[in-house]
């Protein structure tokens, strides 16, 4: 994950102040959706997270094969990521 809890919840008290100080969002409680947006964002990371641990894995199945190639492992990763969220329907 590229963002650490702290900085997670950073962005979530900053939607959330930013909302509410426009009059775009009305809240009851502002850390239970402070808590609900962290939660959302984290999950987001994770499905990503789990997406790179997949085609990782894909790559080193197929190891010998991208040697054989002429493109690099980033631009393997890169494409084999973007081939693996669609089918996934996973929006990057």
């Amino acid at each position: 994950m590229r963002l650490n809890a702290d900085e997670i919840e950073f962005i979530s008290r900053k939607i959330v102040k930013t909302l509410v100080s426009s009059g775009k969002l009305e809240v009851d409680s502002e850390p239970r959706i402070i808590e609900l947006i962290t939660h959302v964002i984290t999950e987001e990371l994770a499905v990503e997270d789990r997406l790179n641990e997949e085609v990782r894995e894909v790559l080193l199945q197929h190891s010998a094969e991208i040697e054989r190639s002429n493109m690099s492992y980033s631009e393997m990763f890169k494409m084999a990521k973007k081939k693996l969220a669609k089918e996934k329907g996973i929006i990057l």
